[in-house]
């Protein structure tokens, strides 16, 4: 009985590749000191899998980035503006693409974090980059044999999008044809090199595809067919059911051996295998272990689900593996200390999946560890009865909500007015996103305390300082509406869950969200309550030490449920109306207070959204309505805003509009003006908007011109009135010698305009 993984988390277990990409972009080390940290990391990998009893272990899953711009990178599909001449991509092009660099932007990044690639009719594609052979030859040398991983071709074409300056119409499909050929080239490397199994991961063949994007899938694998010839096939699905269309058209192939099932979020598929029947001959990779989840399977069940297949497809064509990479779990439960015994016997991050995968495997070939699956039975059961989990009072309060819309009395255009009256701010008025950037000091002070090594009061009084400054240089800049900083933070989710009841949290449970960057996400095991006020001792202080509107900083339910690791013992939905219960208490604390003017972040809001469109609705009717509980109690007077991350916008710009926030910003630089287009389609927004004008995170320094004419664009299509002007995101990741001169520029930018605009009535 074989198991499989279908990727592993590269970040390593104490974030190594993090602080040796940092180090390498600050200028502090070289190629070769990243290159030696990539390898060592790689190797643990491998030879931790290859321990574990795993078959078909993957390479090529390591990425400096991202797996799409590596693929960019192979395919040499580079924009022009980084001027590649040609030969293999180094950390230079690759970086550049990546994250900018001081004369050309970077290339834009998606909601699902990773580079889009930029295509055109005249894109031209050369083998630039030979990463998944030289991974592959890398772990042979090491004695082990691995299943070298490509991204698809056809879902590489379905992630891209038309390139600056071509026809919008254009569609990057009608490129497969000419990508295929250096896909032939790696797989004639590969098997030269002596690969006897190739994983393509096609995971868009679980959205909703039209006949022709699922007639070039057959096209693809048809054209690869003599050159894969002599190896075996992995096409590999995850996050979703495989549609019965697209079932019916990969199981068809010829040219693939094996197909990849994501059975925990694909509950579907498995109904699919058993009407639809299974080709015979061919392999079955069951993704019952969940990857993106953090909570110990339940063996039993997939014991079952397994033999449900075995009779289907046979003994000897059964794998055992992940629903979807191990990238989006946490590295290893060893490295938490601090958790207590009972939350921790209920959870399993990518090393103890790797060995459930196995255990799991052998159980089926008969060699079961009754330990193990004793072990792993007690746990599930302690978690179904545990007093921790529930909480009656939550429970009703949450049941209570279901009759009631919860909207504001009055529509927004008389809030706002209201609103206007009593904070009397300019036109085009000015504000940022929340987080100052924090400084190595900042983050000392925070340790230290959390340490106990100085007290309250001298934390107190550190943190009042820093807010003291970030306030004053505010009012240098002449920005209109304030933020304290957000310096007492250490992440926009884990601040409020350690807050919260119900909130379980790790000391080394990273996991990449883009780049270099990783989170630490809660892990919500039971039901949320809010045992006191968690931010408004800090906003008073704040609004204390100005005249001008302080915001308080508050992260929305949505956001704190799709950046948390959520139980599965109950919906979704149900546990975030439990979180915007707890926000409400505190908006409603705020406002009291005399915070005039509070933003709910919703950066995650779009990142929740399902895949496929019959679903999409249900989801975004209970996000919006659970965004709205928090604020629906509150004064006409007191101005409620929002702020989303990331997000591809038109398509779910009517969802936005009924969230009724007072005023949204949004980060939209990197998707170039996309978000203004829906407005020009005459979407009326009678809310204000400040969407970003400049990309926080480039380190690039943007002129006044450059910000004033972006104004501008957003000027066509917006009213004046409802314009606002802001960063695109929190600047907590920059430097002030960036953060001063931009700022700088922007509110100049602001004041040019409100001139012109004077002038011109």
């Amino acid at each position: 009985m074989a198991s499989h993984i279908v990727g592993y988390p590269r970040m390593g277990p104490k974030r190594e590749l993090k602080f040796a990409l940092e180090s390498f972009w600050d200028g502090k080390s070289t190629a070769d000191d990243l290159q030696k940290v990539a390898t060592d990391l790689r190797h643990s990998i491998w030879k931790q899998m290859a321990d574990a009893g795993i078959k078909y272990i993957p390479s090529n899953t390591f990425s400096y980035y991202d797996q799409v711009l590596d693929t960019t990178a192979m395919l040499g599909a580079v924009p022009e503006r980084y001027n590649f001449t040609g030969g293999e991509i180094g950390f230079d092009i690759y970086f550049s693409m990546a994250r900018g660099n001081a004369s050309v932007p970077a290339m834009e990044m998606t909601k699902c974090h990773f580079i889009v690639p930029e295509l055109g009719p005249n894109t031209k594609f050369s083998y630039s980059s030979h990463k998944p052979v030289s991974e592959y030859k890398e772990a042979k040398a090491l004695g082990i044999e691995t299943v070298p991983v490509l991204i698809g071709p056809v879902t590489y074409v379905l992630l891209s999008k038309p390139a600056k300056g071509v026809e919008k119409s254009f569609s990057p499909l009608s490129l497969l044809g000419s990508i295929l050929p250096i896909y032939k080239e790696v797989i004639a490397e590969l098997k030269a090199a002596g690969a006897s199994w190739i994983q393509f991961d096609e995971p868009t063949l679980v959205m909703d595809l039209e006949s022709h994007q699922l007639e070039a899938f057959t096209k693809a694998y048809t054209e690869l067919e003599s050159s894969l010839s002599g190896l075996n096939v992995l096409a590999e699905t995850y996050f979703a059911d495989v549609p019965p269309e697209a079932y019916k058209t990969i199981t068809a192939l010829k040219s693939i051996s094996g197909f990849g099932f994501d059975l925990v979020r694909g509950t579907k598929t498995l109904d699919l295998v058993k009407s639809a029947g299974f080709p015979a001959g061919k392999y079955l990779f069951a993704g019952v272990v969940d990857g993106r989840n953090i909570w110990a399977n339940d063996l039993a069940s997939s014991i079952s689900t397994l033999e449900t297949l075995e009779a289907i497809v046979g003994k000897d064509k059964l794998v055992v593996s992940t629903s979807c990479s191990l990238m989006h779990t946490a590295v290893d439960l060893v490295n938490e200390t601090k958790l207590d015994s009972e939350i921790k016997s209920w959870l399993a991050f990518a090393a103890q999946k790797v060995v459930e995968v196995n255990a799991l495997a052998k159980a089926l070939a008969g060699q079961k560890d009754e330990a193990f699956f004793s072990a792993n039975a007690a746990a599930q059961a302690s978690r179904k009865s545990s007093p921790r989990v529930t909480n009656e009072e939550v429970q009703k309060a949450a049941a209570a909500l279901k009759g009631s819309d919860h909207r504001r009395a009055t529509n927004v255009s008389a809030r706002l007015d209201a609103q206007q009256k009593k904070l009397n701010l300019p036109i085009l008025p000015t504000t940022t996103i929340g987080s100052f950037p924090q400084t190595m000091d900042l983050r000392r002070v925070r340790r230290e305390y959390k340490a106990n090594k100085i007290s309250e009061e001298e934390y107190v009084k550190a943190i009042k300082e820093e807010i003291s400054k970030v306030v004053k240089l505010q009012e240098e800049l002449d920005i209109d509406v304030l933020v304290h900083g957000e310096p007492e933070r250490n992440d926009m989710v884990e601040y409020f869950g350690e807050q919260l009841s119900g909130f379980a949290f790790t000391v080394n449970g990273w996991v990449q969200s883009y780049g270099s960057r990783c989170v630490k996400p809660p892990i919500i095991y039971g039901d949320v309550s809010r045992p006191k006020a968690m931010t408004v001792f800090w906003s008073k202080m704040a609004q204390s030490m100005t005249a001008r509107p302080m915001k308080g900083m508050l992260t929305g339910p949505v956001t704190i449920l799709n950046w948390s690791f959520v139980r599965n013992d109950q919906p979704r939905f149900e546990t975030c109306y439990q979180i915007a219960l707890a926000i409400k208490k505190e908006v409603e604390d705020l406002e009291a207070a005399g915070i005039q003017v509070i933003q709910i972040d919703e950066a995650a809001l779009r990142e929740g959204l399902p895949l496929r469109k019959s679903e999409q609705a249900f989801y975004l009717d209970w996000a919006v309505h659970s965004f709205r509980i928090t604020n629906c109690g509150v004064q006409d007077t007191t101005q409620i805003h929002t702020h989303m991350c990331y997000s591809n916008f038109n398509d779910i710009i009517h969802s936005i509009i009924n969230m009724d926030a007072d005023v949204i910003t949004i980060e939209n630089s990197r998707s170039d003006e996309k978000l203004l287009s829906v407005f020009r389609e005459g979407v009326k927004y009678g809310a204000g908007i400040g969407p970003g004008v400049y990309d926080i995170h480039s380190p690039r320094i943007p002129s006044t011109e450059e910000i004033a004419d972006r104004i501008n664009k957003m000027l066509a299509v917006l009213e004046t009135n409802i314009l606002w002007v802001n960063p695109d995101c929190g600047l907590k990741t920059r430097k002030y010698a960036e953060v001063k001169p931009a700022l700088t520029n922007m509110v100049a930018a602001a004041k040019f305009l409100r001139t012109q605009l004077a002038s011109t009535k």
